[in-house]
């Protein structure tokens, strides 16, 4: 059964890669509504809203720093014990099977933005491997931190405003593709759910290479 589970995103990928005209997108998540006074059907998705955050190397991260890519994000803070542990290894996994991939780039956020300043982040991601320029530690404004993972990332329904005592701790990865819209939510916890991140962000590939 564990062999089937590994194998079935591998031969759907591959499928995909033989097939000359026909292949399966993966899903556009989140709110859409029609395009008003269209001539023809069309849909407004939902985006990713922009963001200005501060890397790990003191770099300003934006959507330009993402454009015309595919990443993951995910949210996490550095002292966690529990689950963020696990999801940072298994990003790990992620960085390097698109080590040397451009199109494909990785954000993890803090949740706790006032101890995890570029330097702590820093060392956070030497003690990862994290590769500059592929996977970005960044920090800034915990109000829209919180409200870009509630809102635009959806990574959590609990309602909160970013200040006091409002706190967000997610196992979600999020798989966003180059036209800033929402292609899946993962369990960053579970190792075969990496797998399928994997193998989706290789369907999302195969997906641009074929626009």
């Amino acid at each position: 059964m564990l062999l089937a589970i590994l194998l079935i995103p591998g031969i759907a990928y591959l499928i995909l890669q033989t097939g000359k005209n026909n292949y399966q997108t993966l899903e556009i998540f989140g709110p859409k509504e029609p395009v008003p006074n269209s001539a023809k059907p069309d849909t407004i998705y939902h985006h990713i809203a922009d963001f200005s955050f501060i890397s790990q190397d003191s770099s300003i991260v934006t959507q330009e720093t993402v454009k015309n890519k595919i990443y993951v994000a995910d949210f996490f803070f550095s002292t966690c014990k529990s689950i963020c542990p696990k999801m940072t290894n298994h990003l790990m996994r992620v960085q390097n099977a698109f080590k040397d991939e451009a199109d494909v780039v990785i954000i993890s956020h803090t949740v706790d933005p006032e101890n995890d300043t570029p330097p702590v982040l820093a060392k956070y991601a030497e003690k990862h491997k994290a590769i500059v320029g592929k996977w970005f530690f960044v920090t800034g404004d915990k109000k829209q931190l919180y409200d870009l993972a509630r809102n635009s990332y959806y990574i959590t329904a609990m309602p909160g405003d970013g200040t006091g005592d409002d706190f967000i701790h997610s196992e979600k990865m999020v798989l966003i593709d180059k036209d800033k819209r929402i292609r899946g939510f993962y369990d960053g916890t579970d190792y075969f759910e990496i797998t399928r991140l994997i193998e989706e962000i290789k369907v999302l590939q195969y997906e641009y290479s074929k626009k």
